[in-house]
């Protein structure tokens, strides 16, 4: 039976509802670690990685919880297997409303299946019925209910449509680069739009403030006010800036820094290689193959991307592609790539 003080792995889908079940366990334990996932594959990579968290600091009484996922039928095999081997004691537990995922609740008794609640509403229900004083956020849950199952005759679908496209436009923060830091953010636009549910017309009010939303989170290390897109920027930088020995690759003697789809390359990049004149050049990595490469007249990114990637452009702002990318959700996997690449390049000259 769960309880507090247990040390809990939470993984959940990358939507509203996904994220409200980890808002509110986040009431109820002391010590969490959220993880998140889109289907397929990845769920496999999140549990191999809990797993071996597990193993290295898991405590004496550990709770893999997922909430809002399916797993196929192959998936809770593999599952099973991992915490029968594991050396830590770990219970389980899976809180979802897909019917897909009937073949595995059939077959285990830790897996829970209701088809007529959203997961938010399920896990809500399921740790109330425990005895955890839940009840300040009996409304949102309303809310995510209405909009996550469809319910259009709700008073509070509407309002449920801002929320959804709040959490589905909040890619600001590379999920992949900083996981922690993205459902740091997550939670807190939903905690800040939350205080929109007893407004009147709350969905227009919410739909109103979703900007400053955004903004009160970067500008909390900020001196002054900007525009959104500075503050993520400098945002970003700042974590980049705390990683980037452990993001460094490096091509004839020119150390640079990769990214993973961290977005509005020019704005960041640029901003990184003034703060961090160790660095010759930016270079960031799509899951289409795409490169993109800044610099700050250290090194000729053109000459960079045209020996690896058949690319090319100016000298402090290139692009490329490189076809044999092999996409990942582990970030040590797409550098090993592409430090393979430029070290083959490097021999081949």
């Amino acid at each position: 039976m769960p309880h507090a003080k247990q040390k809990v792995y939470h993984l959940s889908h990358t939507d509203l509802d996904g994220y409200s079940c980890q808002l509110i366990t986040k009431r109820i334990f002391d010590d969490i670690s959220y993880y998140n996932s889109n289907y397929g594959s990845e769920i496999d990579s999140r549990i191999e990685t809990i797993l071996r968290k597990i193993y290295i600091e898991g405590s004496d009484d550990n709770l893999i919880l997922i909430t809002d996922l399916n797993l196929t039928l192959q998936q809770a095999k593999n599952l099973v297997k991992g915490v029968e081997n594991s050396p830590k004691n770990i219970e389980l537990l899976l809180l979802d409303h897909h019917k897909t995922g009937q073949e595995c609740a059939d077959l285990y008794d830790w897996y829970y299946l209701d088809t007529t609640r959203c997961a938010t509403k399920i896990t809500y229900d399921y740790f109330t019925d425990l005895g955890f004083d839940l009840k300040e956020l009996e409304t949102y849950v309303d809310v995510v209910n209405a909009i996550d199952i469809w319910q259009s005759e709700s008073e509070h679908f509407e309002l449920g449509k801002v929320f959804m496209r709040l959490v589905a436009g909040s890619r600001e923060i590379n999920r992949m680069l900083f996981s922690e830091q993205n459902s740091e953010y997550i939670f807190h636009s939903l905690e800040r739009a939350m205080a929109y549910l007893k407004e009147e017309n709350p969905h227009i009010a919410l739909d109103d403030a979703i900007h400053q939303i955004k903004k009160s989170y970067f500008m909390q290390n900020q001196q002054r006010n900007n525009t959104l897109e500075n503050l993520i920027a400098s945002f970003v930088v700042d974590m980049l800036s705390l990683k980037k020995e452990q993001m460094a690759v490096h091509y004839k003697g020119y150390k640079g820094i990769l990214t993973y789809s961290i977005g509005n390359t020019s704005l960041i990049g640029n901003e990184f290689l003034v703060r961090n004149p160790d660095f010759d050049f930016f270079m960031d990595i799509n899951s289409r193959k795409n490169i993109s490469m800044r610099a700050n007249n250290k090194v000729d990114v053109s000459k960079i991307a045209k020996e690896l990637f058949g690319g090319g452009g100016h000298a402090n702002a290139s692009g490329g592609r490189c076809e044999s990318f092999k996409d990942s959700f582990e970030y040590d996997k797409v550098k090993e790539q592409i430090q393979e690449i430029m070290t083959i390049g490097e021999n081949n000259e």
